[in-house]
């Protein structure tokens, strides 16, 4: 015998008796559960490389952090000291060599004494992070002496005054400085 199908009144019906499941919540988030183990590492082990970065420039001073910047720190084994890896400009890996415990001494101030105990230069490009630019002082040439200062005078005796004589007196300094 075969069973007759409810028409779409009495499914609705059906519907609206029956109890269903209700809806599976979905998972919380992970970042969730995991802040209090972060939280807790990063208490036990430091920020690393990221605390550093954030005040390398007062840590080198300004002119090394133009060249350097951390890359990271690497936990030493078995309860031994890290090693700090920077990344340096070639030319500039000769100075923060002989800088290098300078360096040290002013991270452990940061994180701490016996954290870190080596440094490690690696060479290579270095992001420029956004700060003060380099102030070049462009250095002032001398004056001309009085007899070549005349000359130039005197050779410009038939051009008019205005706007093309200052500018051919700069140039005749610029060509007689060069000389």
């Amino acid at each position: 015998m075969r069973r007759k199908l409810p028409t779409a009144q009495e499914t609705a019906e059906i519907l609206a008796r029956v109890r269903t499941r209700p809806a599976r919540r979905p998972p919380p988030p992970a970042g969730r559960s995991l802040a209090p183990l972060i939280k807790a590492l990063d208490e036990r082990f430091g920020k690393g490389s990221a605390g550093l970065a954030a005040r390398w420039r007062e840590i080198v001073g300004e002119t090394l952090a133009r060249h350097t910047e951390p890359v990271r720190v690497v936990k030493g084994r078995a309860g031994a000291p890290s090693t700090l890896e920077i990344r340096v400009d070639g030319p500039a890996a000769a100075i923060v060599q002989h800088q290098a415990n300078d360096i040290l001494s002013r991270v452990a101030l940061l994180l701490g004494d016996r954290t870190v105990s080596r440094l490690r230069i690696v060479q290579g490009p270095v992001r420029r992070t956004a700060g003060p630019a380099p102030q070049v002082q462009k250095r002032r040439k001398p004056p001309l002496a009085a007899d070549q200062e005349a000359g130039l005078q005197a050779g410009l005796e038939a051009c008019p005054e205005g706007p093309l004589r200052d500018v051919l007196t700069r140039l005749g300094r610029e060509v007689m400085r060069g000389r």
